[in-house]
C-alpha cells in the first residue's frame, strides 16, 4: 500500500486542460492495476492531488439537470465564463478565482475501500479546517458537501463536493469558497437544491480577503491526518 501522495499546487488553470490532466492520471493508475492484475505483478500505484484556481466556469454533473444553468450561450460568454458536462457526479457547480479547488486522484486499495467513507474524509477535511476559523459547519442529510447555519432558515453552502471512482480509482473533488464572487452563483440553481444560499469564507469572517495559502495548508494537514497519508512535491 502506498500512502504518499504527489501534490501538486497548478494555480490558475483553464478547467478543461485541468480535466484533461486528471483523466491523463486517472488512466494512469487505472492500466497500472489492470497490468497488476494480468501479470500478477505488484507495482505500487501513485496518488496525486492537484490543488487548482480556475478561471469563471459552470460544470454540470452526470445526473444533473440542464435547467439549473440559467444562462445561455450568449449570457455566458458576456460573463467571461465557460460550461462542461463532465463526468462527476451530483448537478451544477461554479468554480472562479477565490476558490480552492481538489482533485484527489487516489488508489482508494492504498486507503480504503469504500467510497461513503471517502466523501466523509473530504468533507471532514474542509470542515476541521472551517472550524479552525471559528465556524460551525456539517454536513446536510442527503446531500455533499459543507453546510453551515443547518436547521435555520439561513442554511448556506461553503464547499461542494462531487467525485467519480473507478476500479476504486478516483477524480473530481472538492471546491471550497473562500474569496469566491457569490454573485456567479445567481447564474445556476447550485447543486440542484432550492432555497438554500452559498456562502464564502471571507464573507463569514466579515473581511475582504481571506489568505488562501494559509487554507491550502489547514487543508492539507487535516487531509493527512484523516488519511494517514504524507505529501510529497516535485
Amino acid at each position: 500500500m502506498n500512502k504518499t501522495i504527489q501534490l501538486q499546487d497548478l494555480g490558475l488553470q483553464d478547467y478543461k486542460t485541468t480535466w484533461e490532466y486528471q483523466e491523463e492520471l486517472f488512466k494512469g493508475i487505472v492500466d497500472l492495476k489492470i497490468q497488476n492484475r494480468n501479470s500478477n505483478s505488484q507495482l505500487p500505484t501513485p496518488n496525486f492531488l492537484l490543488l487548482v484556481e480556475h478561471p469563471h466556469v459552470y460544470t454540470l454533473g452526470k445526473s444533473g439537470d440542464l435547467e439549473n444553468l440559467l444562462l445561455n450561450e450568449k449570457q455566458l460568454e458576456a460573463k467571461g465564463a465557460t460550461f462542461y458536462k463532465i463526468n462527476r457526479g451530483g448537478d451544477i457547480t461554479y468554480h472562479g478565482p477565490g476558490q480552492i479547488v481538489g482533485y484527489p486522484i487516489l488508489d482508494l486499495e492504498n486507503f480504503f475501500t469504500d467510497i461513503h467513507k471517502y466523501l466523509r474524509f473530504l468533507e471532514e477535511s474542509i470542515i476541521l479546517t472551517l472550524q479552525e476559523y471559528g465556524l460551525e459547519c456539517g454536513r446536510s442529510e442527503g446531500e455533499t458537501g459543507v453546510w453551515l447555519g443547518l436547521g435555520t432558515p439561513f442554511a448556506r453552502k461553503i464547499c461542494a463536493m462531487g467525485v467519480r471512482a473507478s476500479r476504486w480509482v478516483t477524480m473530481h473533488g472538492f471546491a471550497l469558497n473562500v474569496n469566491v464572487d457569490l454573485g456567479y452563483f445567481d447564474n445556476i440553481i447550485p447543486c440542484g437544491i432550492r432555497g438554500k444560499a452559498v456562502t464564502s469564507l471571507n464573507v463569514e469572517l466579515g473581511v475582504e480577503k481571506v489568505d488562501e495559502a494559509e487554507v491550502k495548508a489547514k487543508i492539507l494537514k487535516h487531509f493527512t491526518q484523516l488519511f494517514e497519508a504524507e505529501f510529497v512535491t516535485k
